[in-house]
C-alpha cells in the first residue's frame, strides 16, 4: 500500500507497510498512477501507451527500473508485515494511569469535555486513600513493568495538590520494593501555580502540560474563570517562569484548543512561540456538530490549508534558527515507535486506565463519566477483564477503515473515546478526526523532505 501526494513543491510517495518515505521526480511518480499493489516485471501497456510519447521509450524504461528496484529492495508496495503481532495487545500489562485528582475546576472553558470540570459526576477531589490505592492498584497490574506512568488530571490537578503531593511521596516509598519507577505528569491551567508548586513541578514531573489557548482574544473567549473573566493575563507569566526553570532538558509543553473561532490558529502557534515556549500543541474541537464552536466537516479545507501554513511558516523558523516543536508535527522516519505501538497507540483500556476521586476505573479519562464503561474499582479490587480485552483488540487490524488506511501506523488508529462518543463504536473511526490526523502527517513529512535540503 502506498500514498502520493504533492505539497509544497516536493512529490511524496509513502510505503505504507516498510514505512519508506521517496520524493519522486515527475515521471515516476506519474508512473504510480497507473500500478495498483505491485510493480509488475513488464511494463503494462497503458502506462506505456500514456507516458512514452511524452517522455520517450528510454526515460520511462529507466523510471520503471527504478520503481523495480525500490519494491525489489522491499520499500515500495511492501508486503504487511505488521498482522501477525495484532493478537500480542492481549494478556498486556497495565503501565499506565491517568489519576482525575480533582472532579472540580476554577475555569469553565466552554468546550470541555469534561464537563467543565466535574465530568457530570458532582464536583469533588480525590481522597489520599483512593490516589494510595490507585498506585496500588498500578503496581499490582504491572507485572514485570518496571517503568510506570502517572498522569495528573482533572478538572484542576492543583485544587487538590496536597493529595498530588502525597500521592507522589508513596509512590517513591514502594519504588524500590517493588522494582519500580514512577514517572509523573500534571496538567493545569495555570491560574493557582505558586512559586511552591513551581518548585514541586520542576523536581517531581517528568512532564507537565500547560492549558493556553493563544493569543489574548482568542483563550479569554473560551477559557473563563466562574465570574466569565478571562485567564491570560494570570497564566502567561506563571507559565513563562516555570519553563524557565524547569530547564532545556525537562520535557513540558503548551497545550492550545483551536475551534471554528480561530481557524487562523497558525498565529496562535505563532504567539505561543513568541513568548518563549518551543514545546507546543494545539488541538481541534470536533464536539458536537450542533455547536456553534465546533470544527465542521465543511471547515476541513480551511483548516487543512491553515496546517500547510503552519507547516511553511515552521520550516522558515527552523532555517532561521527560530523553530520550536509543533506535536503534531513531530515524527521519526528513521525508526518510529515499536510494531506495537503502531496497532494499537496509546493502550487505552488496556495498557492505559484512568481512575476517579471515587476510585472507578473507566479506559481512559475521556470515558470517565459514560457508566457503560466503567472496568472496576480500586477501593474493592474489581476489575474487568473481558472489557480490557475488548479494548486489546481495539487496533489497526480490528478496525475496518484502518485497514485500508495508509496513516494506519502513524496514527495506530486513533482516538477509542472519539469513536464511541460519535460513532457510537470504539472500532469505527471518527471520519474528521481521521482527516485532521492524516493532513497533519503530510505535512509533518513535507516538513522533514524540506529541512533534509
Amino acid at each position: 500500500m502506498i500514498h502520493k501526494y504533492e505539497l509544497n513543491g516536493y512529490r511524496i510517495v509513502t510505503d505504507t507497510n516498510s514505512g519508506a518515505v521517496h520524493l519522486f521526480e515527475e515521471l515516476p511518480y506519474r508512473m504510480l498512477d497507473y500500478l495498483e499493489d505491485k510493480v509488475p516485471a513488464e511494463l503494462p501497456e497503458a502506462l506505456a501507451s500514456a507516458l512514452v510519447p511524452e517522455y520517450g521509450a528510454e526515460a520511462v524504461q529507466e523510471a520503471y527500473g527504478e520503481l523495480r528496484e525500490l519494491q525489489e529492495q522491499g520499500m515500495l508496495f511492501a508486503e504487511d508485515d505488521y498482522a501477525q503481532f495484532a493478537g500480542m495487545m492481549k494478556g498486556s500489562p497495565v503501565k499506565a494511569m491517568c489519576l482525575n485528582i480533582a472532579h472540580d475546576c476554577n475555569l469553565r472553558c466552554e468546550y470541555c469535555f469534561a464537563a467543565k470540570g466535574d465530568f457530570g459526576r458532582g464536583r469533588m477531589l480525590m481522597p489520599l486513600e483512593v490516589g494510595k490505592k490507585a498506585i496500588d492498584f498500578l503496581i499490582e497490574r504491572s507485572a514485570g513493568r518496571h517503568n510506570l506512568e502517572v498522569d495528573f488530571f482533572g478538572g484542576e490537578p492543583l485544587m487538590n495538590f496536597e493529595v498530588v503531593k502525597q500521592v507522589v511521596a508513596y509512590a517513591r516509598s514502594r519504588e524500590k520494593e517493588c522494582n519500580k519507577n514512577f514517572r509523573f505528569t500534571i496538567t493545569t491551567n495555570g491560574i493557582l501555580l505558586t512559586d511552591d508548586k513551581i518548585d514541586f513541578i520542576n523536581r517531581e514531573m517528568s512532564n507537565v502540560v500547560l492549558s493556553l489557548d493563544g493569543r489574548k482574544e482568542v483563550n479569554d473567549r473560551l477559557r473563563v474563570r466562574v465570574d466569565g473573566t478571562g485567564s491570560y493575563d494570570a497564566i502567561v507569566p506563571r507559565y513563562q517562569k516555570l519553563v524557565a526553570q524547569r530547564g532545556k532538558d525537562r520535557d513540558y509543553y503548551v497545550r492550545g484548543t483551536f475551534t471554528k473561532y480561530n481557524l487562523d490558529f497558525t498565529n496562535d502557534v505563532l504567539h505561543m512561540a513568541d513568548l518563549g515556549f518551543d514545546e507546543i500543541s494545539i488541538e481541534p474541537v470536533v464536539s458536537d456538530e450542533k455547536l456553534d464552536y465546533s470544527i465542521k466537516e465543511e471547515d476541513l479545507p480551511a483548516v487543512f490549508a491553515e496546517y500547510e501554513r503552519l507547516a511553511k511558516v515552521l520550516i522558515q523558523r527552523k532555517k532561521e534558527g527560530r523553530g520550536f516543536h509543533f506535536f503534531h508535527f513531530m515524527i521519526d522516519l528513521n525508526q518510529g515507535p515499536c510494531a506495537i505501538k503502531r496497532l494499537r497507540g496509546c493502550g487505552c483500556g488496556n495498557e492505559y486506565v484512568a481512575v476517579t476521586p471515587e476510585g472507578d476505573i473507566f479506559p481512559c479519562h475521556q470515558f470517565v463519566g459514560d457508566d457503560r464503561w466503567k472496568m472496576g474499582n480500586v477501593l474493592d479490587g474489581t476489575f474487568d477483564l473481558q472489557e480490557k480485552e475488548q479494548f486489546a483488540a481495539s487496533n489497526v487490524y480490528g478496525k475496518e477503515d484502518c485497514r485500508h488506511c495508509w496513516a494506519k501506523f502513524y496514527c495506530s488508529g486513533g482516538c477509542n473515546a472519539n469513536s464511541w462518543q460519535y460513532e457510537g463504536d470504539i472500532l469505527k473511526s471518527h471520519r474528521i478526526s481521521c482527516e485532521l490526523e492524516k493532513k497533519r502527517l503530510e505535512c509533518a513529512i513535507m516538513i522533514q523532505a524540506a529541512l533534509a535540503e
